[in-house]
């Protein structure tokens, strides 16, 4: 298992540089280049999810990252294709360089041949796979009844899930203000990091730059931390024991692009779920 010690995702992306995790990146070439704009909104709620992803492929491999609108533009398409991924994990963006780390840290060591438990997602509706997804997602807390979980990225089935396994959700988002219920959504970070027995963060905390922050927070008051990661789920997976409890690793193709079997891979801190 890769462990990063103490440290943050400059100093990850700094040994990636230097070679300290595999290849050279200037020895490997992102073919693919490319970037997906996704809207979603699951029956019966009230909540449309506006998603934009860049995502790098090296060999057999895909890296991912969202990011804000307007954040990056489609010209990126056809200038980083055919790029080398050291270039890549230079460029000033940061969507762009998480992709291209978590393509090098992917292909170096795929999900399909490392130590996980892989969780194939039913066939079916978004709303079934939604479901699916977010059930295997909360099976990786452990947490007693009445146990106050902060989710930081908020999304409405992961939210049911918490509660499901005897949580209290303390919800944190930048752009959601409250659930299809009616629970409030509070832009500051610190409140729920604070008030955790454990938290759960998307893998959208690595491309806004946040991830650090809460590993730190986690670290610092001995609190669990799942992660659930399409954005970076790589990267996610090399701070496992070193601050991240688990993560649910869903490398693209993701769960909403598909509606036949996909498969998620599941990770703890110490060996396999």
């Amino acid at each position: 298992m890769d462990v990063i010690g103490s440290t943050g995702t400059e100093l990850l992306l700094a040994e990636v540089l230097a070679g300290e995790h595999g290849p050279l990146p200037e020895e490997l070439t992102a073919t693919s280049v490319f970037w997906v704009h996704h809207g979603t909104r699951l029956a019966g709620g009230t909540t449309t999810y506006l998603n934009q992803y860049v995502l790098v492929r090296v060999g057999g491999a895909f890296g991912a990252c969202a990011f804000e609108a307007d954040e990056l533009d489609a010209g990126i398409c056809g200038a980083m294709s055919g790029s080398s991924l050291g270039t890549l994990l230079r460029d000033p963006a940061r969507p762009v360089r998480i992709a291209a780390l978590d393509a090098y840290l992917a292909a170096v060591r795929p999900h399909r041949e490392a130590d996980a438990e892989p969780v194939t997602l039913p066939a079916g509706p978004p709303e079934v796979r939604a479901v699916a997804r977010d059930a295997a997602i909360t099976g990786l807390l452990d947490i007693p009844q009445g146990a106050k979980v902060a989710l930081i990225g908020v999304v409405n089935p992961l939210v049911a899930a918490i509660r499901e396994r005897g949580g209290v959700p303390l919800l944190c988002d930048l752009n959601l203000r409250t659930t299809q219920w009616g629970d409030p959504v509070t832009r500051d970070m610190a409140e729920v990091l604070d008030a955790a027995d454990a938290v759960v963060a998307t893998g959208m905390t690595l491309s806004n730059g946040s991830f650090d922050t809460v590993l730190a927070r986690c670290r610092e008051r001995g609190v669990p931390l799942v992660v659930y990661a399409q954005t970076g789920s790589a990267v996610a997976r090399a701070f496992l024991g070193a601050g991240v409890s688990a993560v649910s690793a869903e490398p693209f193709p993701f769960s909403q692009f598909s509606a036949e079997e996909t498969v998620l891979y599941r990770y703890r801190a110490g060996g396999v779920v």
